[in-house]
């Protein structure tokens, strides 16, 4: 059994899958964001070159700590209004229907605005074993 919603299962299913929506949502764990956000893994492997998939739901003013992928990630936001920020550039303001690709190794962190909740769907493949790369949380500053 895993101990975490983002532990890697040893490969993507092997056959067609329907994931509900609404069934298997749990909380991110402790140490990727300044607070409490939910997400319902879609696709979840350690294999190389497999992808790895998630929808998140996150409150208003909740937002990743830095982290990195390192083949990428493209990031679809379902609802709501957000922010992204790549390291060394400013932030930008998302909103339902944009999309938004972090190259491979771009440090970078995404979350809701202050006043508004934030969905997304992101998708990321595995290289070496892992989808991504945590690190220290966002300054306030930086938001």
């Amino acid at each position: 059994m895993m101990g975490s919603v983002f532990d890697m299962a040893q490969s993507c299913p092997q056959a067609m899958c329907v994931f509900r929506a609404g069934e298997g949502i749990l909380p991110a764990p402790d140490g990727v964001s300044n607070g409490r956000f939910d997400v319902q893994m879609l696709l979840s492997s350690s294999t190389e070159g497999e992808m790895t998939a998630m929808r998140a739901f996150v409150p208003p003013g909740i937002v990743t700590h830095w982290h990195s992928h390192p083949r990428g990630q493209l990031l679809f936001v379902l609802e709501g209004v957000g922010r992204a920020q790549r390291e060394g550039a400013e932030p930008v303001t998302l909103h339902k229907g944009d999309a938004v690709w972090f190259a491979a190794n771009e440090r970078h962190w995404h979350g809701a605005v202050p006043d508004c909740s934030f969905s997304y769907l992101s998708i990321q493949p595995v290289k070496d074993g892992t989808a991504v790369h945590w690190f220290e949380p966002v300054e306030k500053e930086g938001l």
